[in-house]
């Protein structure tokens, strides 16, 4: 979006020439500017989930960037939807591959995680790329949860849903509600287009589960996940190493699944343990039977999987993806890692966050994932 004179503004230009000033009427455009909605969707101490909605109140755009300030101890740690990086406190957000297009009043979405000391204050002021957003902001923070809290009543879903143990610590519906316990993160992390309700409950940070019911349309609609924030090099580590146990539905179009996110979000690896229905690896070719691994049966990390390199628009994507499932085990998260490394598909990459969990896309009606068990733990 461009800054138009102010002639420009009031639907005229002023062209002189020798015989004087002439009034050049210009086709009627919408007024420049946009609105924000922020939303803080949970919080933790130490750290905070948040969603940002900006409304077009210009001319259409392709593309798109976000800009704001933060106050002192204010920082982006994990995004989705966008690309987002930080210097010193001026935050900039940048359209995904899939969601740069915008229309005038139309909206576009993302969200993240990040971390704060002290106060944790919502920004004043906004541009959109490079136009203030003079439609102003609007913010709705929500109170901090911890592990002591009691069990917040779920919103927006009514009653708990069947599946939803009665001892659960929390429960919780909202698309980006979290809650942290014993060093672990429960994310509900309903992102995708199209979803239906889920609702997501935890007994600690490594025994919850979630109960949902997705429409079986294209496109991944959530990731409930647990997980760790290491950032850490990849040279620094000498251990990484997660157990797993969880009970799945027997229908529906889902996979479980690692994702560990290195270098500010450029790098994506997923690790499948198991999966059923329409669901796939990002690849770079595909063919009859769908994606085409770059690597079969390779072993690493205590298993056997085909791999798949590709990328989702926004950053590169490494899948692997386990040749038969399995609902438990034992995985070497950094020997898949260094297996990377090894084959000169990433370098010394700082590793950000470690996460395990469901990437449902549809359910066989109302379903029920749980885990029943994990761990992670490096050095």
């Amino acid at each position: 979006m461009r800054s138009r004179p102010l002639a420009l503004a009031l639907g005229a230009v002023v062209a002189v020439g020798a015989a004087g000033a002439v009034a050049v009427a210009l086709p009627a455009s919408a007024a420049a500017g946009c609105r924000v909605a922020y939303s803080i969707g949970s919080s933790w101490p130490g750290g905070f989930g948040a969603n940002v909605t900006i409304t077009n109140l210009g001319d259409a755009i392709s593309s798109w960037t976000v800009v704001w300030s933060y106050s002192s101890g204010q920082t982006v740690t994990q995004a989705w939807n966008a690309t987002v990086t930080q210097s010193g406190s001026t935050v900039t957000a940048k359209n995904a591959g899939y969601n740069g297009s915008i229309a005038t009043n139309g909206t576009a979405s993302f969200g993240f995680n990040g971390s704060a000391t002290g106060s944790n204050p919502v920004p004043t002021a906004f541009t959109l790329n490079g136009t203030s957003c003079t439609g102003g902001v609007t913010s709705t923070p929500t109170p901090t949860r911890t592990a002591s809290s009691p069990t917040p009543t779920p919103t927006g879903g009514g009653s708990n849903p069947g599946g939803v143990p009665s001892d659960a610590a929390w429960v919780a519906t909202g698309a980006w509600d979290q809650w942290t316990n014993n060093g672990y993160t429960v994310s509900n992390d309903v992102w995708g287009s199209g979803a239906g309700p889920q609702t997501i409950w935890a007994r600690t940070g490594s025994n919850w589960g979630v109960v949902a019911n997705h429409p079986r349309t294209s496109g991944v609609k959530s990731y409930p996940h647990t997980g760790k924030t290491l950032n850490r090099n990849l040279s620094t580590l000498s251990s990484v190493s997660s157990t797993f146990n969880v009970s799945v539905p027997g229908d529906g179009d889902w996979e479980t699944a690692y994702d560990i996110w290195a270098n500010n979000n450029a790098y994506e690896v997923m690790i499948w343990t198991n999966q059923h229905g329409a669901v796939g690896p990002i690849a770079e070719s595909y063919d009859a039977n769908g994606a085409v691994p770059n690597a079969r049966n390779v072993s690493a990390g205590g298993h056997t999987w085909n791999v798949y390199r590709g990328s989702n628009g926004a950053n590169a994507v490494f899948s692997f993806v386990r040749t038969g499932n399995t609902n438990s085990g034992t995985v070497d998260v950094l020997a898949v890692m260094n297996w990377l490394r090894t084959n000169g598909w990433w370098g010394d990459v700082n590793v950000g966050q470690v996460q395990f969990g469901f990437e449902v896309s549809g359910t066989a009606g109302q379903s029920s994932f749980v885990c029943n068990t994990f761990t992670l733990t490096y050095s």
